[in-house]
């Protein structure tokens, strides 16, 4: 990059490092991880017999055999092996297992690692000497000797080795005492007595269980650790034998220098110098091969390998599923007692006695003497409003305050005040109790309709294969019945063996499913009860104590100032996306907008403006730009601290300071706020001139740079990552503790092995340190690869340096301290191959295996054991850790809904024979593969650079001007296929349409101007087509998505990770900005700026030569210039500075900022690497609803009225199909949630899909315990609305029959007296023509329809019938308005085409009405109409002769040439019919 740099513009070669080192190294090589840890989880269940169980912390004295009990059956019993079986007294066996002796040897362990931490290099004249250090060694290793014995004496050799502790104690027992030989001393026994700080994981039960969790199940990682030594033997024999006969090539001359060679690769240090020595050495020929061997290898073991570990580690930390569950109850029981109790700094009002606030009415107009009254009573019968302004009572002092009383007010003041107050508070009183009374009465009917909601039986499930929506509907309906126990009682004396299992299990079932209950409702009370008792300690101390919740102790709890100060301090932007009325969900066109500015409020909004106007103001100042010395810097200084004393000010006087409910010092979060103001306060005060460089005034300004966290306090989200990372604090500290115990291991045995070993003189000529002195001529090298042509006899350039025998430049093991150091390095994988060529070379070949056990431990373990660490506690954070398969497979679920969105496909034209062809030819999965083949085919064109003066260029740009043509002539037939309105409703499409005319635009300038601009305009033309492949392919669209999602869902984990390096960044210009040049500090890299030093810690990040930039910022002097005076004078480093600068940063950037990059990239692509068996909703379900909605959603604007639900819901198939015949009952209920849900209007597409998913799963095995609770009061409130509104139809049905049935009798005599008069007429005057006339009452009730339009029966005819027997609905208030059939749909009679009938047909009715009825419901026949003649009438009343009557009506023949217009508006008029008022459509549908 820094070539770059100086070759190009400096921002080009920014961008494209720092995005590739984003996107590859953090995004992409991290899916690699999230694909093994699935794919481990997945096929673990296949090696389940082999791994074993897991099982927990269990001690290893106790152990399990086979006894026979009394009945002669058998059972395991547990025997405890640590039951006197020695030979040593009952009081040295007492003693033995006592805690004091356990807590004795522990500390005397403690002793030993101290001691041996304590060890140095002391010279070449003490090396040979029995110093203090080998006699303490001497000395414990005699105690440890004598505690051995000892167990062995009490428990005897069989119980001593039955243990694994012991047998680990008898190891390092005989170890040490080999060790503490003369001739042995500092040698590899060395490794028996470092080894002894193991033993002091027994002090914590925490970090033994810890341990135990990670390493007890060996069989997984111990066998992780024989295939990766196995794959590293394998490979570094293959090495060996390709090119052990390579000449001038020594890495794989003998099988371990290839075994080293291979290791060095899979740590990924120094990897690229092995390939290019190997390259080198093979020719030109065999390169290429040689490169894809190692690039093979190098990916898998970085990527593959190390990912197992992980996935190893995640794997035992995982909980059995009958874990999760109770660990669930119990962190909700360990919740609700938290929040009963108030909080300390609240609960100190407590210690001190009860003095309510009393008051007493100022002389009333009575002879009796009034008592004092508590204040919060009297209150009660004031008006809130007026109260500031005139006051009704006095307040009395306590007894010991007296002498403080208030003056008192006017006594016709007061009377008259009060006789208005007592008046205007009768009305809010009685209010107030009707309230009360309404809410225990409903209290009441909630309890009394639970109990009848449970009284509900169960049907049988049908043979027929059920989908997912009736199995789990019916699997409540049996759950239910169950809790009610009706199947529990049905056992009768008859019952076969397979009904009484059944019945057995039915009432197991009953039995679990009480228990479940009986747990979630005790721990939803027992919830209940703590937020009520901590809101009664809360008015308790309200009242009894008149300081508590007074800002300062000062301010008034109702105090105009202080509900001034909390109306600024709270106002925020709230815009409405529901409607107050109806609660349907406004789509708004900046939503996005909107939810950014509400994200906080208006105040916090100007703190972080004015935070961020202050960051940018501290880029500027440097070394050589002081804040004390600029009056420009100093304005943004002044405003910060203004700003934010305005805004300490109003956020106490309204929430108060410390002894309030909401204190701004509640949490870390305020102390840090104030710690920020105190500091930037006294630098403004102070503003020293001169700093010298370790002082106090440079140690402020370091405290100054933590500004820039002030955002984590401000911005929700960012507290969000704060929690996450401190509250798996613990965790993290334990993998912290665990990898300081390997390193203080390494280090001690380093010390007794290296100290003193490692120093040479910088005279390569020189072996001996008594001749490494005077002075040698060193030769100075230009560059490594360049060689310069001496003439004869002229020597190379150089220079005479002393002579000094000295430690290598950047570790040495002479201490514990340094070899810690040195380690530390090593763990980050930096520089290890320097430590291990030093000691190889200068203390022997056989102690590099030191080096490389170290480095495989550390880095296969621990590292990834940090990486484990930091997921599962992202996890369990997130709450996803105790969740069990079906609960994190609801969760999924439900982020994928979120994400799922309607299709942005317009329906195939049907008119436009070419729209429809083009529609046909673009949807093709032919032609779409040939477009992702053209895509392809253009992007391998620039694996040739494109140079203007490359004759080669100029083919390559017409061939990709070609391909642009292809393309715009795709994204042309696709917008005359789908129309430009649909093109635009996809975003694929629009990026394609943007993609296309960029491509267009670079045509036009390429032929115009032919530069070096206009090919690399070409080229990212190119790169930007090749992006559009991805979501073209499954597989590439999952994995898009995931790192998408994971960009998205990371965006303040990004932000923090700056802000953090903005901090350290400002930091180090002021302690590094002037430190001089060095092997890595140099123009490039450096603390000079804040720009620059932004860089540096970029880098960092990446891993890349830290530790040496860390080196380089630790010279002292002589190699340095000092200052007393100013730190900016001097370019010395700062040693103890530095070590805690770069240190701290590497480990919360690199092992815990980044790892939670990781843990999001994992969670993400869980989600959508599910498979089909694993998914609640397959992408296949999904994929269908959004056809119906397409379907359905005919303007594609996301929302449908709640009306065309049923529509949607009958077109479903599949999965999500219901069945109407059988369970007619879940529709009516999905139904009313959806009308329930916006009270009627509009449903989004969100909220359908929402609730199919929750009547897709078991909500009692998916759903976690408050969403399981709010979810089943739901359903509940559903059923029982739903049956309310069944028998509120059932009997308007009942009025409906009993009306027509009068109806029908009054007509009946009607149509006798007219059928009467007609006989007559016709008898006395009879007609020429033989026509039927319609009788007056039929001419009155048309001429009292006259004011209908004429279309009006054209709209009955296109309108719905009735099902049952009741006949047809009408709707009197809207006469043309479509109504709806109970079952069906009727067809328009237009519609249907009669061929052999004439022009005037007599279409006949049967009067028989049983028949007509049976007809009518099975859709035979219309509904019969009213009429309007009558041929013949053959009554007789009573019921004795059954009444047949034949009814006539004149129909005229439709035009068969509109039946299919006729159709399509039939059908526009069903998509577009309103809902019923009356909830009948619940049941017609």
């Amino acid at each position: 990059m820094y070539r770059a740099i100086d070759s190009f513009p400096r921002w080009r070669s920014y961008f494209y490092f720092i995005t590739l080192i984003f996107f590859l190294a953090w995004l992409v090589k991290n899916v690699f991880i999230a694909v093994i840890i699935e794919t481990f989880a997945e096929i673990r269940v296949q090696f389940q017999q082999m791994w074993g169980t897991r099982s927990s912390t269990t001690s290893t004295a106790t152990t399990q055999m086979f006894h026979e009990d009394a009945a002669g059956g058998w059972q395991l019993v547990a025997v405890d092996v640590n039951k006197p079986q020695g030979r040593a007294p009952a009081c040295l066996q007492k003693m033995m297992r006592s805690s004091v002796f356990h807590m004795f040897i522990l500390s005397m362990v403690t002793v030993d690692v101290i001691v041996a931490a304590s060890n140095y290099y002391k010279g070449e004249n003490f090396r040979r000497q029995y110093d203090e250090f080998y006699l303490a060694e001497v000395a414990f290793t005699v105690l440890f000797d004598l505690e051995a014995l000892l167990k062995i004496w009490c428990l005897g050799f069989t119980g001593y080795i039955s243990s694994s502790l012991h047998k680990f104690e008898l190891l390092l027992v005989i170890g040490t005492t080999l060790h503490v030989y003369p001739d042995l001393y500092h040698s590899q026994f060395t490794y028996f007595q470092v080894l002894r700080v193991v033993r002091l994981i027994k002090i914590s039960p925490a970090l033994e269980d810890f341990v135990y969790k990670i390493f007890g199940p060996g069989k997984k990682l111990g066998s992780l650790v024989v295939f990766t030594a196995s794959l590293l033997i394998v490979m570094s024999a293959i090495s060996l034998q390709m090119f052990c006969f390579v000449e001038e090539l020594d890495r794989f001359t003998t099988f371990p220098r290839a075994f080293m060679s291979m290791f060095q690769i899979l740590t990924q240090e120094g990897w690229v110098d092995v390939m290019d020595q190997t390259l080198n050495a093979v020719g030109h020929m065999w390169a290429p091969v040689v490169a894809i061997y190692f690039i093979l290898y190098h990916l898998f073991a970085t990527l593959i390998l190390l990912s197992l570990f992980v996935a190893v580690i995640l794997d035992n930390l995982e909980l059995d599923e009958d874990l999760k569950k109770l660990k669930q109850l119990k962190q909700s029981e360990a919740n609700a007692d938290t929040k009963e109790k108030l909080p300390l700094r609240l609960r100190i009002f407590e210690k001190f006695p009860n003095r309510p606030q009393m008051v007493k009415i100022s002389k009333l107009p009575s002879d009796f003497t009034v008592p004092k009254i508590r204040e919060s009573f009297m209150k009660q019968f004031i008006d809130r409003q007026q109260q500031d302004t005139c006051c009704l009572f006095r307040i009395l002092p306590s007894t010991s305050s007296s002498s403080s009383d208030n003056p008192k007010r006017p006594t016709a003041e007061d009377n008259k005040y009060i006789d208005q107050k007592l008046c205007k508070s009768v009305f809010s009183i009685r209010a107030r109790n009707l309230l009360e009374k309404e809410t225990a009465v409903t209290k009441i009917l909630r309890a009394c309709t639970r109990q009848r909601m449970l009284s509900g039986s169960f049907e049988g499930q049908p043979a027929k294969e059920r989908s997912i929506l009736s199995v789990q509907h019916h699997i409540r309906q049996e759950r239910r019945s169950l809790r009610h126990g009706s199947n529990s009682q049905r056992i009768s004396r008859g019952k076969s063996l397979e009904t009484l299992t059944q019945d057995h299990s039915n009432t197991v079932r009953y039995r679990n499913a009480q228990r479940e209950d009986s747990e979630i409702k005790m721990i939803q009370e027992k919830k209940e009860q703590a937020e009520m008792k901590r809101k009664v300690q809360e008015e308790e101390l309200r009242e009894n104590h008149p300081y508590f919740d007074k800002p300062l102790f000062i301010v008034g709890r109702e105090h105009r100032f202080r509900n001034f100060c909390r109306v600024v301090v709270r106002a925020r932007f709230n815009a409405s996306k529901t409607d107050p009325v109806t609660g349907a969900v406004k789509n708004t066109k900046y939503h996005q907008l909107y939810d950014l500015l509400g994200l906080v409020t208006y105040l916090d909004w100007v703190m972080i403006t004015v935070t961020i106007c202050s960051c940018i103001s501290m880029m500027f100042e440097s070394p050589f730009r002081r804040v004390m010395h600029a009056p420009t810097l100093q304005i943004a200084e002044y405003v910060f601290v203004i700003f934010m004393s305005i805004e300490l000010n109003l956020k106490i006087m309204a929430d108060g300071l410390f002894f309030t409910p909401t204190a701004v010092i509640r949490d870390f979060g305020g102390v840090m706020d104030i710690f920020i103001y105190l500091v930037s306060l006294i630098f403004l005060c102070w503003m020293p001139q001169n700093v010298p460089a370790e002082s106090g005034a440079q140690l402020l300004m370091v405290l100054r740079c933590l500004r820039p966290l002030r955002i984590f306090k401000l911005v929700p989200q960012m507290r969000k990552v704060v929690r996450e990372l401190f509250s798996g604090f613990k965790e993290i500290f334990l993998v912290s503790i665990l990898l300081l115990t390997l390193m203080l291991v390494f280090a001690s045995f380093g010390v007794q092995l290296f100290a003193g070993k490692l120093a040479k003189c910088n005279d390569p000529n020189i072996i001996r340190r008594e001749d490494c002195n005077g002075i040698f001529r060193i030769n100075v090298s230009v560059s490594k690869n360049l060689n310069l042509k001496l003439r004869p006899g002229e020597k190379k350039p150089g220079f005479w340096v002393p002579r000094v025998w000295a430690n290598p430049r950047n570790f040495n093991f002479d201490n514990v301290g340094n070899a810690m150091l040195a380690l530390f390095e090593v763990l980050s994988l930096k520089g290890w191959v320097e430590v291990r060529d030093v000691i190889i070379h200068r203390v022997g070949p056989i102690h590099g295996i030191y080096i490389h056990v170290f480095v495989f431990l550390g880095c296969m373990i621990g590292l990834t054991l940090f990486v484990g660490v930091v997921i599962a506690n992202f996890n369990e954070n997130k709450g996803t850790a105790l969740l069990t398969v079906d609960q994190r497979r609801w969760e999924d679920l439900k982020s994928r809904l979120k994400i799922a969105q309607p299709l942005h496909l317009p329906p195939r034209p049907d008119n436009d024979g070419f729209r429809a062809k083009m529609y046909d030819i673009t949807q093709h999965p032919f032609f779409k593969r040939t477009i992702a083949l053209l895509v392809l085919a253009q992007s391998v064109l620039l694996s040739v650079k494109w140079d203007v003066e490359d004759p080669v260029t100029v083919p390559l740009a017409t061939m990709s001007v070609v391909f642009t043509f292809i393309f715009v002539l795709e994204v042309t037939m696709k917008i005359i296929a789908m129309s430009p309105a649909g093109f635009w409703q996809s975003r694929r499409n629009r990026y394609d349409l943007l993609v296309t005319s960029l491509g267009v635009v670079w045509v036009v300038l390429h032929f115009a101007l032919l530069n070096a601009y206009t090919y690399m305009m070409g080229a990212c033309v190119i790169v930007f087509r090749f992006f559009s492949i991805c979501g073209k392919h499954v597989t590439l669209k999952m994995l898009l998505l995931t790192v998408v999602v994971s960009m998205y869902k990371s965006f303040f984990i990004i932000v923090g990770m700056f802000l953090l390096l903005l901090c350290y960044a400002f930091a180090g210009v002021v302690l590094f900005g002037t430190v001089k040049y060095g092997e890595n500090i140099n123009r490039h890299a450096n603390f000079s700026s804040a720009g620059k030093a932004i860089t540096v810690l970029f880098r960092i990040v990446t891993g890349e030569d830290w530790n040496k930039i860390m080196h380089d910022c630790m010279v002292q002097p002589p190699f340095c210039t000092p200052d007393e005076f100013t730190y900016w004078a001097t370019d010395c480093g700062n040693y103890a500075g530095a070590l805690m600068y770069f240190c701290s940063f590497y480990v919360i950037i690199a092992y815990i900022m980044l790892n939670l990059l990781v843990a999001i990239i994992v969670e993400n692509f869980s989600l959508f690497y599910s498979t089909e068996e694993d998914q609640l909703l397959s992408y296949n379900d999904l994929r269908h609803f959004q056809i119906i909605w397409n379907m359905v959603d005919d303007k594609r604007e996301g929302v449908i009225p709640t009306f065309r639900v049923k529509f949607l819901l009958r077109l479903l198939r599949g999965r999500l199909e219901v069945d109407l015949d059988k369970d007619k009952l879940l529709f009516k209920h999905m139904c009313y949630e959806m009308e329930r849900l916006h009270n009627g209007g509009d449903v989004t597409f969100h909220d359908v899909l929402s609730m199919l998913s929750y009547r897709s799963v078991d909500i009692r095995k998916s759903l976690q315990l408050e969403e399981l609770l709010a979810r089943e009061q739901l359903e509940y409130t559903i059923e029982e609305e739903v049956a309310k509104q069944t028998i509120r139809m059932w009997l308007k049905k009942c009025l409906k029959r009993i009306r027509a049935k009068q109806q029908q009798s009054c007509s009946i005599i009607h149509s006798l007296r007219e059928s009467q008069q007609q006989e007559l007429s016709r008898f006395l005057n009879p007609p020429s023509i033989e026509t039927t006339q319609p009788s007056e009452d039929t001419n009155a009730n048309s001429q009292d329809h006259n004011t209908q339009p004429e279309t009006s029966s054209q709209q009955q005819l296109l309108s719905p019938t009735l099902s049952d027997r009741g006949g047809s609905r009408q709707d009197a208030a809207d006469p043309g308005k479509p109504q709806r059939k109970f079952g069906q749909w009727r067809l328009p009679s237009a519609a249907i085409p009669e061929k052999t009938a004439p022009v005037n047909k007599m279409r006949c009715y049967s009067q028989d009405p049983e028949r007509e009825e049976e007809e009518v419901s099975k859709g035979f026949l219309a509904p019969k109409p009213i009429s309007h003649s009558v041929s013949s009438v053959n009554l007789r009343f009573g019921g004795r002769t059954a009444m047949k009557s034949v009814v006539c009506k004149m129909n005229p023949m439709p035009d068969t040439a509109s039946c299919g217009s006729e159709v399509k508006k039939w059908w526009t008029r069903q998509l577009t019919v309103e809902s019923d008022e009356s909830g009948d459509d619940l049941l017609d549908i």
